[in-house]
């Protein structure tokens, strides 16, 4: 089977987000089982440094970009996955990120960007560059419009499949796109790509794919409702034969207590009690008070309200209170950094606050901290809830996508049946949130059951293995 992974990022060459750590888990898990999967992403100068790329194709011409662009192709690093690179230094080559400069603003010609990396896709899946994928599978806005192309395109030949990540971002833009990547005009309609006037990426992708996938169940069903659907609920719902979602997994050699080398002391389900040498280190590391009976609770988020920032800030100062450390690693809205920022400068050994990425300290909280935080208004999956449990630090998450799906509340019955994981809490309300915090609080005093919980979701498959088996069988099913 062959398949196109069309994507805007991938670890270990270039991450924002979540899609990054897809991009690279499940291609590979997909190889394990057999499929000839290959990526195709842009040209940044983050993955032509990283990769050892060989030019196979160049001066190919796509409207409306006025410069050739050449296709390059490598292996990713470390892995047998092929990759095609688009070389094109105008759109790519750029201090910044791949959305964004370097104020955090969205970069002006994100419109040509992304319509160019749908246009490769799509010649890949009609003329046959250098590979002839079966299916295209495309991930997120930023490659909704190859299944618009691969339509209107008479030599196509592939199927398409359109995986979201976060429908929250949707890559609004003006009409004239409609006719500068020369798609017909019947394409701009509310049958097609027209969003309330303007072209929607991502309702491309939705509209004209043979199929979409979301990351996890709970989410496939949240986003045909108005509160997670942004507005194209109404197109989801009448898509819903053609909707599945699939849990993510995460990547058990990179994020796995016992082999782990970026933490302190390793350990596994029996080697339980070193866990709480990595807490030290940690409290060490960021200068927090040192305490056997002080819980850290840490989170690693983009500080947006989508990841529930809003609702942590009014109550921290009651954590504090309550008896807790917090230990912060992200970047995001400027007013909820500096917010952050004086809470710990007024709390200096009980509050550390990281601004920005670093992936050692990621790995160092997860496995230092006693409790992670995930008070998420909305998470289509989540995967730091997952390595939580897998490194026996235990989540505290809202009901919500892949939250619901992945943790087990930590209720009387549940702590009873050995089940429980989590503590899980319902409503978008900060006290709400403070009290399911102080519930935590009072359960971690209780050492035998906190070592159940964390035995329960240590003991956890959260591998791809199992996801891996889905999409293949989805595949089937598309091409059938």
């Amino acid at each position: 089977m062959r398949i196109l992974f069309v994507t805007s990022e991938a670890y270990p060459l270039i991450k924002t987000g979540g899609l990054g750590d897809i991009s690279y888990t499940l291609p590979n898990a997909l190889r394990q089982l057999g499929v000839d999967i290959r990526l195709l992403l842009p040209g940044y100068p983050a993955v032509l440094e990283q990769l050892s790329l060989i030019e196979v194709h160049e001066n190919i011409r796509l409207p409306p970009l006025q410069e050739p662009i050449r296709i390059l192709t490598g292996i990713m690093p470390g892995e047998i996955t092929p990759v095609y690179v688009i070389e094109c230094p105008s759109l790519y080559e750029r201090d910044g990120g791949p959305y964004q400069d370097s104020n955090g603003k969205d970069w002006s010609d994100n419109a040509l960007r992304f319509g160019i990396l749908s246009q490769v896709a799509a010649l890949f899946g009609s003329h046959h560059l250098l590979f002839k994928p079966q299916i295209v599978h495309c991930n997120d806005w930023q490659t909704g419009l190859v299944p618009a192309f691969l339509t209107f395109n008479p030599n196509q030949s592939a199927r398409t499949m359109m995986s979201i990540h976060n429908m929250a971002y949707q890559g609004i833009f003006p009409p004239e796109v409609v006719e500068s990547f020369g798609l017909p005009p019947e394409s701009f309609s509310i049958s097609g790509l027209e969003y309330y006037g303007k072209v929607s990426f991502i309702k491309a992708g939705l509209y004209y794919s043979d199929w979409i996938t979301t990351v996890s169940p709970t989410y496939a069903k949240n986003i045909q409702t108005p509160t997670y659907g942004c507005g194209l609920e109404g197109l989801l719902t009448i898509r819903q034969a053609q909707l599945t979602g699939i849990l993510n997994g995460i990547d058990t050699e990179v994020w796995n207590p016992d082999t782990d080398p970026l933490i302190n002391h390793n350990y596994n389900t029996k080697s339980l009690l070193l866990k709480s040498r990595n807490t030290q280190e940690l409290r060490k590391k960021l200068g927090l008070t040192s305490s056997t009976q002080t819980p850290v609770i840490g989170m690693i988020a983009r500080l947006i309200e989508q990841k529930g920032i809003d609702l942590v800030l009014p109550i921290i100062p009651d954590m504090m209170k309550s008896g807790a450390q917090l230990v912060v690693l992200g970047s995001g809205d400027k007013k909820f950094e500096e917010a952050l920022q004086q809470l710990a400068k007024y709390y200096p050994q009980q509050i550390s606050v990281t601004i920005g990425y670093n992936e050692e300290l990621a790995h160092q909280i997860e496995a230092g901290a006693n409790m992670f935080l995930m008070p998420s208004k909305f998470e289509p999956c989540g995967l730091n809830q997952m390595y939580s449990m897998y490194y026996g630090t235990i989540p505290i998450v809202r009901r919500t996508g892949g939250l619901a799906d992945t943790v087990i509340d930590a209720t009387p019955n549940n702590i009873q049946a050995k089940i429980a994981t989590g503590f899980i809490f319902e409503k978008e309300n900060a006290d709400e949130l403070l009290f399911c915090i102080r519930r935590a609080l009072r359960t971690f005093r209780d050492k035998t059951t906190w070592r159940q919980l964390q035995m329960t979701g240590m003991n956890r498959d959260f591998s791809w293995q199992e996801s891996a088996k889905q999409y293949v069988s989805l595949y089937h099913s598309i091409l059938n």
